[in-house]
C-alpha cells in the first residue's frame, strides 16, 4: 500500500508504527452551523481509507475532534442570547446525523476542545518550560516559531518569505509578538466570552493546541497518520508540528495526506456567490449516498467540481450499482439450481480479478476513482453472465462481490425492501392479470393510480419492479 504523503511530496510505502494497528487523527469540523459539503469531503474521504485499512486486517483507532469553542460558536451564542455550549452541542448532534445520513462511521473518539483544557494547559506548560514559548505582558502565550528549527518542513513554506508576507497582517495586540510570525497557544478571556483559568491569565486556548494535545491524549505521541483538507495544510497542521514535536521531542505524525478543494460549478464556495451548500440541502434533493459516490468519484488529492450535472451522473452511476444487486437478488429468489456448475466456478474464479483491480487501485493511494471503475466493470460482467439461468451460489458469489467493495466505499447498495400497504400489492397484482389477459387498458390505467400513490412501476425481464416517485 502506498500513500502520498504531504511531508516528503511523494508516495510512500505504508508501513505502520505497530504491526497490524493504524493511529489515524482527523481534523473535525467547527461546530457553529450545519455542516456544509465542503465538510463532507474530508469526512467522507477519511471515512473510506479507514474502511479500506480496516478491510485490509488493521485495527484502525480513529479519532476526530470536535471544535467546540471559537469565535464564530461565541458569535452565534451572543446572537441568541445562550451559552457557547448550547450551540456547539446543537451542532455537534446535527454534524452526528448527517454523518450517519453519508454513511460516515463514528470515530473510535470524538473529542471536544472544552473537555481537553487540562491537556493544553499541560502542553503549554512545556513548551514554556522548554524555551519553545513565552508570557506577554496581557497573559497571552505565544510559540516561538523560529525556535522550532523544522518550521515551515510540511507546507514547504520558507521562514523568511513567510515573516515578508505576514508585515501588513498585524492585528491588534500583536504588538507583543516577539517575532511576526509567532502563534498564539492562550489567549486572555473578552467579555461575555467563556473562559478557563491557567497560570497566566484567565481565558481560553488557540486553535491549533487542540488538535496537538488530543491526538497525544488518544493516540500518543507519535501517529500514523494525520489528515485533513488542503486549507489546513499551513497554518493549521504546520503549527501542530511544531507544537507536539517541540512539546514531546519526537516526530509528530509518519503520514500527511490531504483532499482537494471543491468548488462550486467551478467557483470557491461562498454564502456571498449564493452557492453555498449543506449537507442538509443536498439531502432535500438527492440520496445522500449519490453525494457519497460523487465525492468518491474523483482521487482524494484532485481538486472536485460540484455541480447539478454531475451529480446527477453520480446518482444514475449509482443506480447502476444497486440495481444489479437488486437484480441478482431476485434472480437468486428464482434460481432453481443450488450449487455451481464448472462453467460458473470458472466465471467465479474471473470476477474475482476484478476484485484484485479494486485492491490494486486502493492501493495506490486509495485511488476511489479506478476502484469505483472496477465496481463498475464487476456489474457489467454480473449483467452479462446472468442472462440466462444460473445457480443460487454463483449468483450469491457475485453479490457478495459487489457488495463487499461497495461497502469499503461506505456505498449502501443492497436496498431493503420495503413493505407495501395491503392495497397497492393488490393493485399491483390486479395490474400482472391484466396484462397476461391482454387487457392492456385497465394494466394502464392501473399503473396510472399507482403512480399517483407515488410508486413507479418497471417492467424489467426479471419481471416487474417498483421504487417510489
Amino acid at each position: 500500500m502506498k500513500i502520498y504523503n504531504t511531508l516528503s511530496k511523494r508516495k510512500e510505502d505504508f508501513v505502520p508504527l505497530e504491526e497490524g494497528k493504524v493511529k489515524m487523527y482527523v481534523c473535525g469540523p467547527t461546530v457553529y452551523n450545519l455542516i456544509h459539503i465542503g465538510n463532507a469531503r474530508p469526512m467522507i474521504v477519511f471515512d473510506t481509507v479507514r474502511r479500506y485499512m480496516e478491510h485490509k486486517g488493521y485495527e484502525v483507532n480513529f479519532v476526530s475532534n470536535f471544535t467546540d469553542v471559537d469565535d464564530k460558536i461565541i458569535k452565534q451564542a451572543i446572537a441568541e442570547g445562550v451559552e457557547a455550549s448550547v450551540i456547539s452541542e446543537r451542532y455537534i448532534a446535527e454534524c452526528k446525523k448527517d454523518m450517519q445520513a453519508m454513511n460516515v462511521k463514528p470515530a473510535t473518539t470524538h473529542p471536544k476542545a472544552t473537555e481537553e483544557i487540562c491537556g493544553m494547559l499541560d502542553m503549554i506548560g512545556t513548551l514554556i518550560e522548554k524555551d519553545y514559548a513565552y508570557v506577554a505582558s496581557d497573559g497571552t502565550v505565544y510559540f516561538r516559531t523560529r525556535s522550532f528549527k523544522d518550521y515551515g518542513k510540511l507546507s514547504h513554506k520558507n521562514l523568511d518569505d513567510l515573516q515578508g508576507g505576514n508585515r501588513s497582517l498585524l492585528v491588534s495586540g500583536e504588538d507583543q509578538k516577539e517575532d511576526p510570525l509567532d502563534f498564539v497557544l492562550w489567549k486572555p478571556k473578552k467579555e461575555g466570552e467563556p473562559y478557563w483559568e491557567s497560570p497566566w491569565c484567565d481565558g481560553r486556548p488557540g486553535w491549533h493546541i487542540e488538535c496537538s494535545v488530543m491526538s497525544r491524549r488518544y493516540l500518543g505521541e507519535e501517529i500514523d497518520i494525520h489528515a485533513g483538507g488542503e486549507d489546513l495544510i499551513f497554518p493549521h497542521h504546520e503549527n501542530e508540528i511544531a507544537q507536539s514535536e517541540a512539546a514531546n521531542g519526537k516526530p509528530f505524525a509518519k503520514y500527511w495526506m490531504h483532499n482537494g478543494f471543491l468548488n462550486i460549478d467551478n467557483k470557491k464556495m461562498s454564502k456571498s456567490e449564493g452557492n453555498f451548500f449543506t449537507v442538509r440541502d443536498i439531502g432535500q434533493k438527492y440520496d445522500l449516498q449519490v453525494l457519497r459516490f460523487f465525492m468518491l468519484s474523483a482521487h482524494y488529492r484532485s481538486p472536485l467540481n460540484f455541480s447539478a450535472e454531475l451529480m446527477e451522473a453520480a446518482g444514475n452511476g449509482y443506480d447502476r450499482i444497486v440495481t444489479s444487486v437488486s437484480n441478482l437478488n431476485y434472480l437468486m429468489e428464482n434460481s432453481a439450481s443450488e450449487s455451481m456448475s464448472g462453467e460458473e466456478r470458472v466465471l467465479s474464479d474471473e470476477a474475482e480479478g476484478f476484485v484484485t483491480q479494486f485492491d490494486e487501485a486502493m492501493d495506490d493511494d486509495f485511488n476511489t476513482a479506478d476502484a469505483i471503475s472496477a465496481i463498475f466493470e464487476l456489474v457489467k460482467f454480473a449483467n452479462s453472465n446472468t442472462k440466462e439461468a444460473r445457480s443460487k451460489e454463483f449468483l450469491q458469489c457475485l453479490k457478495d462481490k459487489i457488495v463487499t467493495l461497495s461497502d469499503i466505499c461506505g456505498l449502501i447498495v443492497e436496498k431493503k425492501q420495503e413493505i407495501l400497504d395491503k392495497d397497492i400489492e393488490a393493485l399491483i397484482e390486479k395490474r400482472q392479470a391484466a396484462r397476461k389477459a391482454r387487457n392492456f387498458q385497465l394494466a394502464d390505467e392501473i399503473r396510472n393510480e399507482l403512480l399517483e400513490k407515488g410508486i413507479v412501476l418497471e417492467d424489467t425481464r426479471e419481471g416487474v419492479k417498483w421504487k417510489r416517485a
